[in-house]
């Protein structure tokens, strides 16, 4: 193993490790791979190296569980952000990358940025070592040295587009060192689309792992007490509160809440496969529900959001698990009336687009509408599953867009289409709108981190949506007091004011328009 890795893995598991020192003495990776194939090399000529590698059974699975269209992929950050979250989420897991240099720098600086508190491996690499199955050693040698029982329940290890395309074989590592779990993973930006379906490849295959250990004999109990009733797992990351308010929603049916997938500990993936039925509130976890399934396990979609779908959700709910119709309606006139009473108490007024790639977009769109506003369209990155049917049959038939595995361009066509009051969506969205002087929220910061479900979720979107909607006359104000500055010509840093040319633009617009007519006629030919 490389003195840089080690360098980085001794630091203190909860401090926060710098990415700059450790990437300045590795070997240049960048743009290395085999037969000369970059990093940059573009997504089908990596996926052909990955197919030829030996990745075909792979990269079939992620195209079968994470269809793209209708067209190449999302825009979002890099796809391996999500099973790196996933990671350096969960206490006692070691989490290391296998990429090239300037990838894993970003990598570690995002999951800084959202506040990991450990450090993130890494195994450099160059040409020879990537050719000659030096580096598939290298990280054996790395996950021997980490495999501490002492100090982690499991090590994970992810590959990145180039050691993907290159074959790097993760799952021929041991599976178990110590009694340390040891897990491999592909996550190629060419074969996951989006960094929330990238959180689901890990969450599988740790279910995966926990499931065969829990069918071969006894297992190790979760932390958390049990309560002794029949539980709901819950699918999807969600707000911390979110799991409290919902468990409040499953006690009078004798039910209980049970863990979050992804869990933050290891020994939650066996209370998460001993429930009586999974939720799938995020839906687009494909790998982790047929996990769930072959457990024997009831998927239900959608969730407790508003009035009609807290009431529908309990009704499939209590219905998977066998409950009494006395039990379920006693479920619902207990929840159902305090949540209407706080849609009626917190309203929306105003027309909104909604965008974003959480997977949670149906769900804050149906919460919205409820809340008495305007909605017109709802863009997710995530694609359309199953289990999210209900939310956008729901949202259709109150006139709302849905737009599965939404590009910017049809964000941004939303917002020119509607001219809303408020503009929910991306930074870039958020950044478009604003430059129009629309109000604007970046979805994943100041939406999806609320309580949506249940009482506390019916009354908590008012609030911000509100006052957002009401600064549109400060939008206006300094929209007019900048008016012009930073575009067209007077875009960038000059010493004096230019001299505008409209004889020069006029010439070299009929000689652009001259050159596009001659390109097009031979096209013809």
């Amino acid at each position: 193993m490389s003195e840089v890795l080690r360098q980085d893995l001794t630091t203190s598991e909860s401090g926060i490790q710098a990415a700059a020192p450790v990437l300045e003495s590795a070997p240049e990776s960048a743009a290395t791979a085999v037969g000369g194939l970059s990093c940059h090399a573009g997504k089908d000529e990596l996926k052909k190296a990955a197919e030829a590698a030996g990745k075909s059974e792979t990269l079939a699975r992620y195209a079968a569980d994470y269809p793209v269209g209708p067209h190449d992929q999302p825009q979002s950050m890099c796809p391996a952000f999500g099973s790196l979250r996933v990671g350096l989420r969960m206490r006692r897991t070691a989490t290391v990358l296998s990429g090239s240099a300037c990838c894993v720098y970003g990598l570690t600086f995002t999951s800084h940025f959202y506040g990991a508190r450990r450090s993130v491996g890494y195994v450099p690499f160059n040409s020879e070592t990537l050719v000659t199955g030096k580096l598939f050693e290298d990280i054996r040698d790395a996950v021997f040295k980490l495999a501490d029982p002492a100090q982690y329940d499991a090590v994970v290890v992810i590959n990145l587009c180039v050691p993907t395309a290159s074959g790097v074989p993760l799952q021929i590592l041991p599976k178990e060192i110590n009694g340390v779990r040891v897990i491999g993973i592909d996550v190629p930006g060419f074969g996951v689309p989006t960094h929330a379906e990238a959180k689901d490849v890990l969450a599988a295959a740790m279910l995966n792992y926990a499931r065969r250990e829990a069918e071969q004999g006894p297992v190790q109990a979760p932390r958390t007490p049990q309560s002794g009733k029949p539980t709901v797992t819950l699918l999807g990351e969600m707000f911390p509160a979110d799991p409290v308010g919902i468990g409040m929603l499953l006690a009078p049916m004798g039910l209980a809440a049970g863990p979050a997938v992804p869990t933050r500990e290891w020994r939650e993936l066996y209370g998460a496969l001993d429930c009586a039925v999974v939720a799938a509130i995020h839906p687009f976890y494909k790998a982790s529900i047929r996990e769930f399934e072959a457990a024997g396990r009831t998927v239900v979609g959608s969730a407790p959001v508003g009035c009609d779908g807290t009431a529908a959700w309990l009704d499939a709910v209590g219905s998977a698990c066998g409950i009494a119709r006395s039990a379920i309606d006693a479920a619902k006139n207990a929840a159902l009336p305090a949540i209407a009473g706080a849609l009626a108490d917190k309203t929306i007024r105003g027309r909104i687009t909604l965008s974003g790639y959480e997977g949670s977009e149906l769900l804050v769109g149906r919460l919205l509408v409820e809340s008495g506003a305007d909605l017109r369209y709802v863009g997710t990155a995530c694609p359309r599953t199953p289990w999210s049917d209900a939310d956008r049959e729901w949202l259709e038939a109150k006139g709302v867009r849905v737009q599965y595995r939404a590009s910017l361009e049809q964000d941004l066509a939303a917002m020119e289409e509607f001219a809303p009051d408020l503009a929910i969506g991306t930074t870039p969205v958020v950044q478009k709108a604003k430059a129009k002087a629309t109000p604007a929220l970046y979805f994943t910061n100041l939406i999806s981190a609320r309580p949506l479900f249940g009482v506390a979720g019916a009354g908590s979107l008012a609030q911000v949506v509100n006052a957002a909607i009401a600064g549109k006359a400060r939008f206006d104000t300094m929209r007019e007091f900048f008016e012009g500055v930073g575009e067209g010509d007077k875009a960038g840093i000059w010493q004096d004011t230019p001299t505008l040319r409209p004889d020069y633009r006029e010439k070299f617009r009929k000689a652009a328009l001259a050159q596009a007519k001659k390109r097009k006629s031979e096209e013809m030919i």
